[in-house]
């Protein structure tokens, strides 16, 4: 039985490694709300994490792999204030068949506000809006006795209609996690956003979709409420910035220099591996409330501005249960002129049937 398990994620693993070429980066690809965080407690640990193990089901959606029969009956909310009136949400929900697998279900939506519309001339012809959303449905199922280690897989139908223009697509993510019943190690790998458009914007224009790679741990530390995640990104695409042809001409020139040159090709290796990188931490003294915070170094990177930086890059939130209700808010900061907001709502509505029968009886 083991023997067979590994066979089939060694099998896993070569396949999506194998897919690295179709790697995209920031600018390349259509459909880029799907990579926006859409959950208050992920957009508070850094904007992307796959590996935190528990019954969230905000959390299905980064790692279908995570859907765990813990979330039998769980409802999820969320809404987020984004930049420049942008607003997008997410709702979710998560049904356990026994012998079968976890199944869920989630829409996603993004408003990307009312615009004017004007010919080439300048002149004002009325309004419009644009707006995109995807459907999707997950799956998971543990694979070993002591559910150590599961395997989860979810299909993304999508709708983007910008103006005039429409288009449909299709993507799927397969994921793997790796949890051990009472431990506090969870480590995960995931395909995300493989598919393609199924109709274009515009004829013979067919676009890319998002693709990723990614990996991710989370630990909790043994004698102090802290649980630290560590995720990366683009693992097929190593370089991730810009090059600036002035950059590179004052880069070529101090090369001339071996001590110089030793510390720009030092400098950017690490630059190069920082934007891989998302780090994420919890403060969790008990399971109704936790503190999170988070750091994108690529996101400070692009983002923040040279001579005023302030905290772009750096994110924050909490959670607290209320009653039956799981609370949550995070707030990233994407620009000196732009902070965004997300508020997510939990609940078990096995909770509420068990309630209402009891006071029956």
């Amino acid at each position: 039985m083991k023997n067979t398990v590994k066979k089939r994620f060694l099998t896993f693993v070569l396949i999506i490694t194998g897919l690295g070429s179709m790697a995209q980066v920031g600018g390349d690809a259509t459909y880029t709300f799907l990579e926006l965080p859409n959950s208050a407690r992920v957009a508070a640990l850094g904007g992307s994490n796959i590996s935190l193990y528990d019954n969230d089901l905000n959390m299905v959606y980064y790692n279908p792999a995570l859907l765990n029969e813990g979330m039998h009956n769980h409802l999820a909310l969320n809404y987020s204030n984004y930049i420049a009136d942008i607003n997008y949400g997410y709702a979710s929900y998560a049904y356990n068949l026994e012998g079968i697998g976890t199944l869920g279900a989630g829409i996603y939506y993004i408003n990307y506000g009312e615009f004017i519309r004007a010919d080439e001339t300048g002149v004002i012809n009325g309004n419009f809006y644009a707006d995109e959303y995807s459907v999707n449905l997950y799956y998971s199922r543990h694979f070993l006795e002591d559910s150590s280690l599961s395997v989860g897989g979810s299909l993304k139908t999508i709708y983007s209609a910008l103006e005039q223009y429409t288009s449909v697509g299709l993507a799927v993510d397969a994921g793997v996690n790796y949890h051990k019943p009472g431990s506090d190690f969870s480590a995960s790998l995931l395909v995300n956003n493989l598919g393609m458009q199924l109709s274009t914007y515009t004829q013979d224009n067919r676009e890319p979709l998002p693709f990723d790679i990614q990996a991710g741990v989370s630990w909790k530390t043994k004698h102090a409420p802290f649980r630290v995640s560590l995720g990366l990104h683009q693992l097929t695409h190593w370089k991730m910035r810009y090059e600036s042809p002035l950059i590179t001409q004052q880069l070529e020139l101090d090369d001339t220099d071996e001590e110089i040159s030793f510390s720009n090709r030092m400098g950017r290796i690490g630059d190069e591996l920082m934007r891989h990188i998302v780090l994420g931490v919890e403060i969790t003294p008990s399971d109704n409330f936790f503190l999170a915070f988070g750091y994108n170094y690529q996101r400070r990177t692009e983002l923040a501005l040279s001579n005023r930086p302030g905290l772009i890059g750096f994110s924050a939130g909490a959670g607290i249960k209320i009653s039956k209700f799981m609370l949550s808010y995070g707030m990233g900061r994407y620009h000196m002129a732009g902070t965004t907001h997300t508020i997510s709502i939990t609940t078990d509505l096995g909770e509420f049937i068990t309630k209402d029968q009891t006071a029956g009886s």
